[in-house]
């Protein structure tokens, strides 16, 4: 039988330990995956640093004390952060250096997609295709840790990438940069052989359970689909990117 990897515990110089510490850390611009806070956490210095955090767009997890007993920390008092792996960067900036360099805009935006297998397997796409950016929310999608590294063999430390507290907002930043979006929807009418890829665009993949949000697909410019034979209803999701991601390539390789 096939055995997956278990998440590793973070090593101890990859958090930030204690309030003091974390509220040190976003005063800095320190670079930060995420903050866990226990449940019952309160006060002056927890209020300041789900402030902080909001500001700079770092996720807040609320989760038991034995989640943050389990790091093999002591003094955490109730407030843990764990440093990035990923260096973020900003959407316009990485936007702004793609037309700098007279390249066309390839973007590829993450909704809802948790498992970090999937993720890497789709940075390892995305950075073999030419996508010079992937976007993610601040919240609801997979965490970008060791493990998520590891399985995306180290692309993920090496394509540029924007958190962005609104997919929403992302959207209409890229529209306002003169930039189409198209969402992949299984029942699209127009397959992606009829979508034109050389264009400045940015391609949003949804998860597997519940494809795009919505709200989300209003404001697309095109919806797109993979045409498929059969009656089998869909692909895993880091396939599916494979698929598009290809397409656009070969598009703009013959362009």
């Amino acid at each position: 039988m096939k055995s997956f990897r278990q998440p590793q515990r973070p090593r101890k110089n990859t958090l930030v330990i204690g309030r003091a510490a974390v509220t040190a850390a976003l005063k800095e611009g320190r670079q930060l995956d995420r903050i866990y806070l226990e449940n019952q956490a309160h006060g002056e210095d927890i209020s300041l640093i789900r402030q902080l955090a909001a500001q700079q767009g770092v996720p807040v997890n609320y989760v038991p004390v034995a989640k943050l007993n389990g790091f093999n920390i002591t003094g955490h008092e109730g407030c843990v952060a764990q440093i990035a792996k990923v260096q973020y960067q900003q959407l316009q900036d990485v936007i702004s250096l793609v037309m700098e360099s007279g390249e066309a805009p390839l973007l590829l935006i993450l909704d809802g997609i948790t498992d970090i297998r999937n993720i890497g397997g789709i940075a390892r796409t995305a950075l073999c295709t030419g996508v010079q950016a992937i976007i993610i929310p601040d919240k609801g999608v997979g965490a970008l840790n060791e493990d998520a590294i590891l399985t995306s063999a180290g692309a993920l430390e090496q394509i540029p990438v924007c958190r962005v507290n609104s997919l929403m907002k992302a959207v209409d930043e890229l529209h306002m940069n003169g930039v189409l979006v198209y969402a992949s929807e299984m029942t699209a009418t127009k397959t992606i052989s009829e979508t034109d890829f050389t264009v400045p665009c940015a391609i949003i993949m949804g998860s597997e359970e519940k494809g795009v949000y919505p709200a989300l697909m209003k404001i697309c410019d095109e919806k797109i689909r993979i045409p498929m034979q059969g009656d089998f209803e869909s692909l895993n999701v880091s396939v599916a990117t494979g698929m598009i991601l290809y397409e656009a390539m070969t598009q703009r390789l013959k362009s």
